[in-house]
């Protein structure tokens, strides 16, 4: 059975994630300040998660949207998504094993990784919150 029960779970969680990653008054500017577009396609339960640098200042979370053109997309499991969060499996292991499917340039992906880090920090309490297994 997959980890996240339900698309709407998914959504509460991973959208939940992302919004204390933009609230984060240190990596929320630097993130509206990439002007990097990351869009997650995600399997199991299905969805398009993108994180965009909003108006420059904010950063916005959109789930479904057909109109908005990514710099970076990661395709990936619902439970992978919850193991790379929790740390539970590296970039370059999942990339190596086909887990995580990434595309664009990797400039842009490499800038990204250290405004994620307060993402990486806040997930597994987030998680558990939320009710979601962190073992």
């Amino acid at each position: 059975m997959a980890v996240f029960e339900s698309k709407e779970k998914m959504v509460e969680v991973l959208g939940g994630l992302f919004n204390i990653l933009l609230n984060d008054p240190d990596a929320g500017p630097k993130f509206a300040g990439s002007d990097i577009t990351i869009k997650f396609n995600i399997s199991d339960p299905s969805a398009q998660l993108y994180i965009t640098p909003g108006d420059g200042k904010k950063g916005k979370v959109f789930w479904d949207v057909k109109d908005i053109k990514p710099d970076v997309e990661m395709t990936l499991s619902g439970d992978t998504c919850h193991k790379f969060w929790l740390k539970q499996i590296g970039m370059p292991i999942a990339l190596a094993k086909g887990l995580i499917k990434a595309r664009g340039p990797m400039p842009k992906v490499l800038k990204l990784l250290p405004i994620l880090k307060p993402a990486f920090a806040a997930y597994p309490e987030w998680a558990k919150s939320q009710g979601m297994p962190i073992d």
